[in-house]
């Protein structure tokens, strides 16, 4: 995608500790947004607790759409709303969802097949070749998925947070796939405040709706206003300054990291569990995305 709003942000070359430094922090954010869910999905209901997430990031992200504006006729809106649809309400939804079932490490872990989905979406709607060491990275993530659901969490089956944590990855897989071919040439992060307002605008009514009647604890107020504002607002920002800087291939890189962090965060902060079966479907969905991402 085109980056030309963001050329301030590329580092100078003589810094080569800046890009591994740069990783492991947006590694941090991104797992520690499934620590924020988990915490305020219950005080404020999946849908509000999204609405918040979806238009503090899009007021964070705002300046950038402001100086694209000229790029973005009204035509294209509806095509915005239903990506933004696509690739940031409904998987959000769907991950604050699933942290009222599961614990945090569990949105987290799902949420690497993104890499997977997003290649089986190019192959099987958009004709793009997937080679036999990607099918093998497909199969080998899917059987982990089997297993991470096949787990209980304190003596209770949480197959149904899985799934939807499975099924937001794979939207996710869908509106990259569709951000590619119907997006290509727009500033990305402006795109982002574009999909992003567009969703909180068409939640809103179905958050309003929802919204909790008992008050809201400060710790779940502090979770939303930090998911928004910095793991999605400011998270973004951070991922096309590396993209800008070292290219899409190494700045995906990142994926392996949210995982560690999300299940690491939610360990220290939340105490909860690091089970064997975690472990071994973690292991599997992380190996599956080095498969890909090397036959890549």
């Amino acid at each position: 995608m085109n980056a030309r709003i963001l050329p301030l942000a590329e580092a100078p070359a003589t810094r080569p500790w800046l890009t591994p430094v740069e990783l492991g922090l947006l590694g941090a954010i991104w797992g520690a947004s499934f620590l924020f869910m988990r915490v305020a999905a219950d005080d404020f209901g999946a849908v509000p607790l999204v609405e918040m997430r979806l238009a503090l990031g899009s007021l964070v992200l705002w300046p950038f759409l402001w100086r694209a504006r000229a790029q973005f006729p009204r035509r294209s809106w509806p095509k915005l709303a239903l990506i933004g649809l696509i690739n940031s309400a409904v998987p959000f939804v769907l991950f604050a969802w699933a942290a009222q079932r599961a614990p945090a490490g569990i949105g987290a872990i799902t949420n690497a097949m993104t890499v997977l989905f997003t290649a089986l979406v190019g192959f099987m709607f958009f004709g793009e070749r997937i080679g036999a060491k990607r099918s093998l990275a497909l199969l080998v993530g899917f059987a982990g998925v089997v297993v991470l659901a096949s787990g209980k969490i304190a003596g209770a089956s949480i197959g149904w947070a899985v799934a939807a944590g499975a099924a937001a990855a794979f939207l996710y897989g869908v509106g990259i796939n569709l951000v590619r071919r119907h997006l290509t040439g727009l500033p990305p992060a402006a795109v982002a405040a574009a999909t992003l307002g567009a969703s909180a605008l068409l939640t809103l009514p179905l958050a309003v709706a929802h919204w909790p009647q008992q008050p809201i604890p400060a710790a779940s107020w502090l979770s939303a206003a930090l998911l928004g504002v910095l793991c999605t607002g400011v998270a973004f920002v951070m991922y096309y300054r590396l993209i800008a800087r070292i290219g899409p291939g190494r700045a995906s890189t990142v994926t392996y990291l949210v995982p560690l962090f999300g299940v690491a965060w939610a360990w220290w902060l939340l105490a909860e569990p690091l089970t064997p079966t975690m472990v071994v479907a973690g292991t599997m969905i992380l190996g599956s995305v080095a498969i890909s991402q090397r036959a890549r």
